[in-house]
């Protein structure tokens, strides 16, 4: 059983669909429950196995009531793939120069993108048997440094640091935990909240002639998920 966040729509639709299409039956956690049932109800139109919950995984209560609800439904947790972030217009949009930061912005960004993934490590390990896999969904702007978007970066930075923590407090019982960091993916999300300009200065950065697409990172995440993986812990990979 796979426990997939931000799973509505984009990177985290697109693991959900992966990991349903390798057998997991998927829990399909997004902020919005429509977006979730729709990810859900495709993964069963293609024969897989899913159920649709609504969870803002910065509440604690709505993350300890969706695990409850999945384990059970389906007994377990074996792999959670933390994968919500902040990209509302009205944080994201707002998460500029740090002299004239709403520190609203931040916080929000905060426990979204770190609070969230501890609280849902926090619920899904005692679910999870020996064995398990975990993924975070950090970022490439985790790695450099860059003239926008500081409560972002510093997060998905922050994330990379949890990761290496929660694959060694947890590694005796078997249990991985590793990163994914995607430079742009050009997803619904991104294109709303990145301008043309913004969209074109990401894209001149790369050093491969096509862009990351949520395939790609579904590819990894379902990679790190299996046992293919299984001497692989602690680490960040980037797709750029």
């Amino acid at each position: 059983m796979a426990l997939v966040t931000g799973a509505g729509a984009g990177i985290g639709a697109a693991c959900a669909a992966r990991l349903a299409d390798e057998g997991a039956c998927v829990g399909v956690l997004d902020l919005h429950a429509a977006t979730a049932r729709a990810t859900a109800s495709a993964i069963r139109a293609r024969g897989g196995t899913a159920m649709a919950l609504a969870c803002d995984v910065s509440d604690e209560k709505q993350v300890r009531e969706s695990v409850a609800a999945l384990v059970s439904s389906f007994g377990r947790v074996d792999v959670l793939h933390s994968n919500a972030a902040c990209l509302d217009p009205d944080v994201y949009g707002r998460d500029r120069d740090l002299a004239d930061m709403d520190v609203a912005v931040w916080d929000r960004t905060m426990e979204v993108n770190l609070r969230g993934a501890m609280l849902l490590v926090k619920h899904a390990v005692p679910a999870m048997p020996d064995g398990g896999a975990i993924v975070v969904t950090s970022s490439v702007s985790g790695l450099v440094g860059d003239v926008d978007h500081a409560a972002y970066g510093a997060s998905k930075a922050a994330l990379i640091g949890f990761t290496r923590y929660v694959a060694t407090m947890y590694g005796a019982r078997g249990i991985r935990c590793n990163a994914v960091a995607p430079a742009l993916v050009m997803t619904d999300a991104a294109r709303r909240a990145l301008t043309p300009d913004r969209l074109a200065d990401k894209a001149a950065e790369r050093l491969l002639p096509w862009p990351c697409t949520p395939d790609d990172v579904a590819a990894l995440v379902s990679f790190l998920s299996s046992d293919e993986s299984r001497c692989l812990t602690g680490q960040t990979i980037a797709l750029d």
